[in-house]
């Protein structure tokens, strides 16, 4: 087959788990109180890593059939790695690891992969086509441990042979995972065992590249002196060697090894403080894949997989903390620049954008987050507050019938507060739309946030929630007012940084300054932008057509990654909504549109002093916002594709 008619450049099998993250640096792990959730397994992390590095991937493996195995192919499909045959096990559960992080050295480490379901990979579930479908197939060294899962190896390795593939080996050697240790001891990375070098001597003739630490090495040759080591694996096989020598970098052994370190080239690593190793030797292997399976020779590939795997020790976490290839390649243009990458706010920002979890080419938001105003006209109709809450499970079911309607398929959304909408936000949230939730207290200027400082708020936030933040702004305020502002929206960007979550910062004028020139708003997002605040959006009122292009502008010199702009309704009547919507018809920055009281205001009111009944509002309320989408669609036929 030739490679032109390949539809995947490596196949990567092996193990694939799910990692639980200690989040307490320095703790004990009899200590941590909370974990985060990451993609994890030497595989998983090698086809993730891959595929944001711009390779075409595919993952072979077994999941559980339950949130874990769910969460782990959602993951791998995000970032466009092929998962037909990432298999469904219905009678085991996926793996699951427990990590921590100590200090530099420390980093504690518990399998939980009895019986798991990526240990159950057989012989039969290795299907010649697909593997003939690949450029490459790489598999790590845990899966020629067990009987099954080694006799699967070698069949795949056999159809990679007859099919003219690119066979790699990470060794990833788990001495807990071949018996060796203690169950609770996944810590630990070397033991010598004359049976696993027989058992891994047996296999390296297969192998066109092997990839291992000299601890892994020592191993696969068995010695523990590295280069003697090197010399046992050669007279095994043929295959280019590449041994991974920690801080300092790595060598490569395409023929017979030297007998002195001297006569070693050296391909320098990158420094960086360290922060977590684990993952470390996965990113390598995904950089060094890249410019392998592009041919770019070793020096370049041995500079990807370097910088990779120095990028993620400085991180949290192992898959998610693997750099892109746009990062990357950012990084290796600069890197005798850059001496703490952790520390870059240019690499931290192209990192945050280039691993957002879903596109939104449009949007059309029903706004219906506001909490003062419902309080009075709750008020105004005599009735209490409590009743709310059930208006807003009303609103969300006229907006996903509306979205229904138009079609909007994924490009729908809503703003919904805890305040009267959690149980709103609870029914929408993981079905696909996006979701704001305001922090501000309602009103507040200078700004203030409603539920404490933005760190606790964000703590237990679904990671799809974006941040909404309104802060009523004037460039002629008095420079104390403007430095507190300035402050509190510098720290809530911050904080979405740090959570991961994406930041939405909506300005308006404020009512009380009578001079209300629409190209204040230029200013006023020229100025954050040199504050080095970069929200995922923006949310601006209606501007003239020749603002909306200098937005762009703007947008464009400051952060062209920005999602882009959405137009907020501030109670305006339809006719003038549709005449924003037409000023914004040729501005590419403006997504889509977030509004609530033009859609919401007279219904509700109607609704709370009870003139109509549930399904009247409903109805209402979804009519007013199909009428606003047929506007935004008038002069954007483009954004809603073929509706």
């Amino acid at each position: 087959m030739a490679t032109q008619e390949k539809q995947l450049d490596v196949i990567c099998l092996g193990r694939i788990a799910v990692d639980f993250y200690a989040q307490q640096i320095g703790a004990r792990l009899e200590d941590a109180g909370t974990f985060a959730k990451y993609l994890g397994g030497s595989s998983g992390n090698v086809a993730y890593g891959t595929a944001i590095q711009g390779l075409k991937s595919g993952m072979l493996a077994r999941v559980g059939d339950e949130h874990m195995g769910r969460f782990l192919r959602e993951e791998l499909q995000r970032v466009g790695a092929d998962t037909r045959c990432l298999i469904t096990d219905k009678h085991r559960l996926t793996g699951l690891v427990i990590l921590g992080i100590k200090d530099q050295e420390t980093f504690p480490l518990i399998f939980y992969r009895e019986n798991c379901a990526d240990m159950a990979l057989t012989p039969d579930d290795i299907d010649e086509t697909y593997i003939a479908s690949a450029r490459a197939l790489a598999i790590t060294g845990t899966h020629l441990s067990h009987p099954n899962t080694r006799a699967a190896v070698l069949k795949a390795l056999e159809y990679a042979r007859r099919h003219g593939l690119r066979t790699a080996l990470d060794i990833d050697y788990r001495p807990v995972l071949w018996g060796l240790t203690s169950l609770g001891d996944g810590e630990t990375r070397f033991v010598e065992s004359a049976q696993v070098t027989r058992e891994l001597q047996e296999v390296l003739h297969q192998f066109d590249l092997i990839v291992g630490t000299e601890e892994e090495f020592h191993i696969a040759g068995g010695s523990t002196d590295t280069l003697t080591a090197l010399k046992n694996v050669r007279r095994t096989t043929a295959a280019t060697l590449v041994c991974k020598r920690g801080a300092q970098g790595c060598s490569v052994f395409e023929d017979d090894i030297a007998d002195d370190w001297a006569q070693v080239k050296l391909h320098a690593g990158v420094r960086v403080e360290v922060l977590n190793v684990l993952g470390a030797g996965d990113a390598f292997m995904s950089g060094l894949l890249r410019g392998y399976l592009n041919d770019e020779g070793w020096d370049q590939a041995c500079r990807y997989a370097n910088a990779c795997g120095a990028l993620v020790v400085s991180r949290h976490g192992c898959a998610p903390a693997m750099p892109t290839k746009r990062e990357l390649d950012d990084y290796l243009q600069r890197e005798h620049q850059v001496t703490r990458p952790d520390r870059d706010a240019r690499l931290n920002h192209l990192h945050r954008v280039t691993t957002r979890k879903q596109q939104w080419p449009e949007l059309c938001v029903f706004a219906f987050d506001h909490r003062k105003q419902l309080a009075d006209m709750a008020r105004e109709a005599g009735v209490g507050e409590e009743r709310i809450p059930r208006l807003k499970t009303l609103l969300l079911t006229a907006a996903q019938q509306a979205a229904a309607q138009a079609g909007l398929n994924g490009n729908s959304g809503i703003l919904a507060d805890t305040t009267y909408g959690q149980a709103a936000l609870n029914e929408i949230t993981g079905q696909g739309w996006w979701i704001g939730r305001p922090v501000e207290l309602p009103s507040s200027r200078p700004l203030r946030l409603e539920h404490g400082n933005i760190g606790s708020q964000l703590i237990d936030w679904p990671q799809e929630h974006v941040v909404k933040c309104l802060v009523f702004y004037h460039p002629h305020d008095a420079a104390e007012l403007r430095r507190e502002q300035d402050a509190l929206i510098a720290d809530v960007y911050r904080g979405c940084c740090k959570s991961g979550h994406e930041l939405l910062l909506e300005v308006i004028l404020p009512d009380g300054n009578a001079d209300k020139d629409e190209r204040y708003y230029l200013e006023m997002i020229e100025h954050f932008y040199q504050l080095g605040i970069q929200p995922d959006w923006w949310k601006l009122p209606p501007l003239s057509a020749e603002n909306w292009q200098r937005v762009g502008a703007l947008i464009d010199a400051c952060d062209p990654d920005c999602r882009g702009v959405l137009i907020l309704g501030l109670d305006s009547p339809e006719a003038v909504l549709k005449a924003g919507f037409a000023a914004a018809a040729d501005a590419r920055w403006v997504k889509g549109f977030a509004v609530g009281r033009t859609i919401f205001g007279q219904p509700s009111r109607r609704w709370l002093q009870g003139e109509i009944d549930d399904a009247a509002l409903i109805e209402q309320v979804k009519q007013k916002y199909l009428t606003l989408i047929g506007f935004w669609r008038q002069y954007r036929p483009q954004a809603g594709g073929a509706h």
